[in-house]
């Protein structure tokens, strides 16, 4: 029985655990600071479910590590009332109170992981037209956490090693690497930069084709061969919504070698959206508040 000064003698007292300190000290929770600027994700290609539910999923990443982060969705594509779209998503921002303030109202970050100037432009123009203040950032990629991402997604195809150490051996594993971009000129060399970081993770030959520029694919899979490469697979370095539809299906039809996913909404997606944002708004996270983070 306990006493009015503690519990009965024998019971365990719970005491709090102390702080740690050091290198080993947990971060401090953060939170979005007050006022920073919406983000609005422009999502590329045509609206579909699947493309929204990639898009919900990396907002809900990028949230995670910010909690309170105002983020919204707006399709560069406007089909349909179902599917937010960019235009109105930023006819909606509060343009007078970011031009007193000299911050812009929202930063729109393109769900692009390389520069598709066709995409870019569209979405450019809508951000301008709006007249909302809002500021465009620069695409995902070039980034050695997108190479981990394609790195991912060809082990979970069975097309890789999943770890770079070669502890193990996987008998489908490919030696050759068609790593696969939509955008043109300016995105190979983009994906390009991408595909020497996948090549020092896998040790296997990697080179960037374009998937929307006829031939390119099956081309770039025959200059493996001649090389060496007896094995091949295709890798998107493209987050999905990009993609037009039955685009990398023909195309490793065309090379004649299976494909891995795209990245879809792997974290690292999430968290480079995040970063971006970040970057743009000039923003460092402030320590959550007692009691929990700001909804």
């Amino acid at each position: 029985m306990s006493s009015s000064t503690g519990p009965a003698s024998g019971l365990p007292v719970r005491m709090p655990r102390p702080r740690q300190s050091g290198r080993h000290r947990r971060p401090e929770p953060v939170s979005a600071p007050e006022g920073a600027p919406p983000l609005v994700l422009a999502v590329p290609g045509t609206p579909s479910a699947s493309s929204l539910s990639v898009a919900e999923e990396v907002l809900s990443i990028a949230r995670s590590e910010l909690p309170g982060l105002d983020a919204r969705i707006g399709f560069a594509e406007r089909v349909g009332e179902e599917f937010p779209s960019l235009e109105g998503v930023l006819s909606g921002a509060d343009a007078e109170a970011s031009e007193a303030s000299g911050a812009p109202s929202a930063i729109v970050v393109p769900l692009l992981a390389g520069p598709d100037s066709a995409q870019l432009r569209g979405i450019r123009q809508t951000v301008v037209h709006s007249g909302s203040g809002a500021e465009l950032t620069d695409v995902l990629g070039p980034h050695p956490l997108l190479a981990e991402g394609v790195h991912v997604r060809l082990s979970e195809s069975g097309l890789a090693r999943a770890d770079r150490a070669r502890l193990f051996t996987v008998a489908t594993a490919a030696d050759g690497i068609v790593l696969a971009t939509v955008g043109g000129e300016e995105a190979v060399q983009t994906a390009g930069i991408t595909g020497m970081l996948l090549s020092a993770r896998l040790a296997v030959p990697v080179l960037a084709a374009a998937l929307d520029e006829e031939g390119a694919v099956a081309h770039t899979a025959n200059r493996l061969l001649e090389a060496g490469s007896q094995q091949l697979a295709l890798a998107p370095c493209l987050i999905g919504p990009e993609i037009p539809e039955g685009l990398l299906e023909s195309a490793s039809k065309e090379a004649g070698c299976p494909t891995a996913e795209p990245l879809g909404a792997y974290p690292a997606v999430g968290k480079l959206v995040l970063s971006t944002y970040m970057a743009a708004a000039g923003l460092a996270p402030q320590p959550a508040p007692p009691g929990g983070p700001r909804v």
